[in-house]
């Protein structure tokens, strides 16, 4: 092939494209690695020398160092580029997901200064031949244009010639982001393809990871300690080293401390020529201070040559003045320039992450504290207005709050520190005003950012105990962003926290405690007006409302857990408060017995915290019932005890006094057994109720069923007819042949009489209920005729309309799975495949029970268990433009007839064909779990034929958008596993 200068892109065939300005420019926020990279370009050796003299100094890798490294060492020249151990197991884990989804992730979880970058970058120079290379080096606030470049870059090049991203990622906040919109930008373009569109390699900076073992460790993980094997290799390159460059090497601190083992020695050693004066520090030793200061408490960051230049002040070089280099060099070695990205500026920054550390600590020994230098760096970096790329270094400094490591109680749990590290350090060798000094400034000197006063009032009334000053910067917080319900909660913890430090206080009375919980639960009422006004990321921006990709529960929270603390303070005081806060007893005749009148100004707040705590307990119930925070993460152990705490204080103890329908008697039992609706119904198996508590709860159901029957009230009867329905397939699944149990045809002509009367505008849980028990069984034909079509498109019309805009981002929890049973014997409950996970294996805290449930759902682990496999039944089908359908009568095409299901991982629906996975449903409708692509000798050895049964045929939704299914050609198998 003729050599031609235009850079080139691998393809999936091993073979190379060349690519034009026109694609180069449409994926500018990318810095693509192109598969010719420097190839038959003459390169400056002295540029080249230097490039690799920066990177031992401690400078970021460039390109051109691992192009340099590689010709040395096929020439026989050098020893290789040094690999540390991780490198093996990460090409590993990234060959691996090319067999996998169409989107994945390989997490690369490295300690500052350990190499993490170098190594991310050397795994991509080593597979540029084979993939599609790049880091993200854009900004990151527009997720949707970068997930459109990323495709640009699958797709570079005519059909056919596709190939795999690898993506290069250090920004993990924009990671579950990212990787939904490239799927949606994936299915917009309805590009077809048999291999992934990206891997990312999420390479995640943390002081502090997690021990885990290697068998189970889900993350290459790189600390800052070297194996025996990576020592020899730093010896040997010394060696090297130390030939080429005479006398220089000793200045390679970035290389040096990682060949002593990181050995805080060496580190102390080469800045023990620091002089520092308190007083009249020269500009160069400040803005060494300042970025030392950046660099130990947000590494990887740097500051721009331009500014520090500009601090340093004249004579500017380009009026003759010395060079930024004369000017620090007495600190040259502690210190490494590198050029942008885009080459007019140079970045500065400290030699490695332990010398910041270092110099820190010997500039605060010698007076200059941290809280000094940062003022400082405050007053002279963030005049008029803070550089762009500024902004986010000076907020990670000041409120970025680290993820640790519980060692002490010995559960390796992992929890957020309450502030910085910076802040923390301030206070452990300062004292906590000067901590409050620093959020103070900055405060003032960003006087539109709300970050700083917010954190400034968690200081404030978590540290100091200073609740007025507290609730003064909360609200200057929220008054700089109203419409941030984020923002806005802070000053309902102020109250919350303020509330708790005085319920134990001896002289506190009821009107003490009332005033100021009425200031709470105000706050948090904010907080969710304010939420129910932020909208989802794929909801309509008019300019006016602030978007929000999740839903922020914090305002209804709060509420609760400030409903908890005047309950559990006021009956300290006087046990008849339990009977008021319940409503057993009126207000009145309660402040009338104890003969005291300043209650009666919180009248109005004491009757409507029952209903309101009910209102909230509800919403609660739906919410974690339904739905969880992401496939991966649970909610915190408390939230669920503080909700079911409340819910039993307020409500589920007695009957209040307004109650007079022969309804309540029942309803309140039910209210006292948690199981007074759809989802706190569908979460009896998981607080373990046993049979005889199942028939009383089905009992008083079905007595409540037929009141609302002799009321003639649709919409009561209705609902009162779903719950008695779930509460015998609840009761089905530990008691299948109970006598309390409701036959199943009896059950199904309820439905199909609701449905008669209105099909539309139901509930999602009344959907959810028809899907179960009309959905088509084996080897039965069935008497009904339920448009089950319809019927799947109005449930997802109506989770829309219910749930969506409180559960969006939020992963949407399996209720019921398809098992192979028969009648309500076929339905199981998703609890019962929990308790297989753990039947062999007991756990000594229910936290540790949960967290190995999660990771073997999210891990996929719960598929491959056999206890599983044989409790549920495979259904087969076939993937079409990014869609899991099933054949319902055996075919799939013109004349079959059709459903389309969810993909609980979209991402893992990457090419057509045949699949096999198990149908669940959840409260948006019936979802396809462990979808997996089976071999032709997997059909072949299949056990006997399906009967698969008729139908109406089903339009399918995707994303809650109505379409229709395309026909093809395509036919299903026509057997499947029993």
């Amino acid at each position: 092939m003729a050599h031609n200068k235009e850079p080139s892109l691998s393809n999936s065939r091993g073979r190379e494209i060349y690519v034009g300005s026109e694609i180069r420019d449409s994926i500018s926020l990318l810095d693509v690695l192109y598969a010719n990279a420097f190839e038959e370009e003459d390169i400056n050796s002295a540029v080249a020398k230097k490039t690799e003299a920066d990177f031992y100094r401690g400078a970021p890798p460039q390109w051109l160092n691992f192009c340099w490294a590689e010709r040395a060492t096929s020439a026989n020249k050098t020893t290789p580029f040094i690999k540390r151990d991780g490198y093996t197991e990460l090409i590993e884990n990234i060959k691996k997901q090319l067999k996998g989804a169409l989107t994945s992730t390989v997490n690369l979880l490295h300690q500052p200064g350990s190499g993490g970058t170098t190594l991310a970058k050397q795994v991509l120079w080593d597979m540029r031949k084979t993939l599609r290379c790049a880091v993200l080096t854009g900004p990151t606030s527009d997720i949707t244009a970068i997930a459109k470049q990323v495709i640009h870059l699958f797709t570079a090049g005519s059909q056919g010639q596709q190939n795999t991203v690898l993506l290069l990622l250090e920004d993990e906040r924009i990671l579950d982001n990212l990787q939904g919109a490239i799927m949606k930008e994936i299915a917009e373009r309805n590009i077809t393809t048999n291999m992934p569109v990206v891997i990312i390699l999420n390479c995640l900076r943390k002081a502090v990871i997690k021990q885990e073992g290697h068998n189970n460790s889900r993350h290459v993980i790189l600390r800052t300690e070297l194996s025996e094997a990576e020592k020899q290799q730093f010896v040997e390159k010394q060696i090297e080293i130390s030939r080429s460059y005479s006398n220089e090497h000793k200045q390679f601190h970035g290389f040096n401390i990682m060949r002593e083992n990181f050995c805080g020695d060496y580190v102390k050693e080469t800045c023990a020529f620091l002089n520092v004066r308190k007083k009249r520090r020269p500009k160069n030793s400040q803005l060494l201070a300042f970025l030392s200061l950046v660099n130990a408490y947000v590494p990887g960051s740097h500051l721009l040559q331009s500014q520090c230049q500009a601090f340093l002040g004249p004579p500017d070089p380009i009026h003759g003045g010395p060079s930024f280099e004369q000017r620090m060099k007495h600190f040259k070695q502690l210190i490494v320039t590198f050029p942008t990205r885009q080459g007019q500026d140079k970045n500065v920054r400290m030699a490695h992450s332990l010398i910041a550390q270092q110099c820190v600590k010997v500039l605060a020994t010698a007076g200059v504290t941290r809280s000094d230098t940062a003022m400082t760096f405050l007053i002279d970096f963030c005049r008029e207005e803070v550089q762009q790329h500024l902004m986010p270094v000076i907020k990670d400094m000041l409120t970025k709050r680290e993820i640790r490591v519980d060692h002490q109680q010995n559960t390796g749990q992992e929890t957020q520190d309450l502030f910085s590290r910076l802040i923390h350090d301030i206070e452990a060798n300062e004292s906590k005003i000067n901590c409050a000094s620093v959020l103070q400034l900055a405060s003032e000197k960003i006087a539109q950012n709300p970050f700083f006063p917010q954190a400034l009032a968690r200081f404030f009334y978590l540290r100091m105990r200073d609740y007025g000053e507290a609730e003064q910067w909360a609200k200057i917080a929220k008054d700089r962003d109203p419409k941030n319900s984020f923002v806005a909660d802070t000053l309902g913890q102020v109250y919350k926290k303020y509330l708790t430090s005085i319920v134990h206080d001896p002289s506190i009375s009821a009107q003490d405690i009332l005033e100021l919980a009425e200031k709470a639960f105000e706050a948090f009422k904010d907080v969710e007006r304010a939420a129910e006004n932020e909208q989802g990321a794929d909801m309509q921006d008019d300019g006016m409302t602030k978007v929000s990709h999740i839903f922020n529960n914090r305002g209804l929270f709060g509420y609760l857990q400030v409903a908890n603390i005047v309950f559990d303070s006021l009956v300290s005081l006087d046990k008849n408060w339990q009977k008021v806060l319940t409503m057993e007893i009126s207000a009145d005749s309660f402040f009338t017995s104890i003969g005291q009148k300043k209650p009666f100004n919180y009248k109005p707040l004491i009757i409507s915290l029952r209903d309101e705590v009910e209102r909230k307990c509800e919403f609660f119930d739906s919410y974690l019932t339904y739905s969880k925070p992401s496939m991966k993460k649970d909610e915190p152990h408390y939230f669920q005890t503080d909700v079911k705490n409340c819910y039993c204080k307020y409500v589920g103890t007695c009957k209040p006094i307004h109650s007079e329908s022969a309804i309540d008697v029942p309803l309140q039992k039910l209210k006292e057994e948690m199981a007074i609706d759809f989802p706190g119904l569908l979460c009896c198996l998981d607080k373990g109720y046993d049979k005889t508590h199942l028939r009383r709860i089905t009992t008083l159901w079905e007595v409540i069923k037929k009141e609302w029957e002799k009321k003639k009230d649709g919409d009561g009867e209705n609902n009162a007819s779903q719950n008695f329905i779930l509460a015998n397939i609840i009761l089905s699944e530990v008691e299948a042949a109970s006598p309390m149990l409701t036959p199943l045809p009896i059950l199904r002509s309820v439905l199909e009489r609701n449905l008669l009367a209105k099909f539309s505008n139901q509930t999602p849980e009344f959907y959810f209920l028809v899907l179960l028990l009309f959905w088509p069984e084996e080897h039965k034909k069935m008497d009904f005729n339920i448009d089950l079509n319809k019927c799947v498109l109005e449930m997802q019309e109506s989770y829309k309309n219910t749930y969506k805009k409180h559960l969006r981002s939020r992963y949407l929890r399996p209720l019921i799975f398809l098992g192979k049973g028969e009648g309500l014997s076929r339905l199981v409950h998703r609890s019962k495949i929990d308790n297989l996970l753990v039947e062999e294996k007991p756990m000594p805290r229910p936290e540790v029970r949960q967290d190995f449930i999660s990771q073997k759902w999210s891990s996929g682990e719960v598929w491959k268990e056999h206890s599983v496999q044989d409790l549920l039944l495979p259904v087969n089908g076939v993937v079409r433009q990014h869609r899991v359908i099933v054949g319902v009568d055996g075919k799939v095409g013109v004349d079959g007839k059709e459903i389309e299901v969810f993909a609980d991982q979209q991402s893992k629906v990457w090419k057509s064909g045949h699949v096999r996975f198990y149908l669940g449903f959840t409260i948006r409708g019936p979802v396809a779990y462990g979808i997996h692509y089976p071999s032709h000798s997997d059909r072949i050895k299949e056990e006997e034929p399906r009967k698969m049964l008729e139908v109406p045929d089903i339009k399918l939704i995707e994303d809650g958008a109505v379409r229709s299914c395309t026909t093809c050609a395509n036919v299903m198998p026509t057997t499947a596993t029993k």
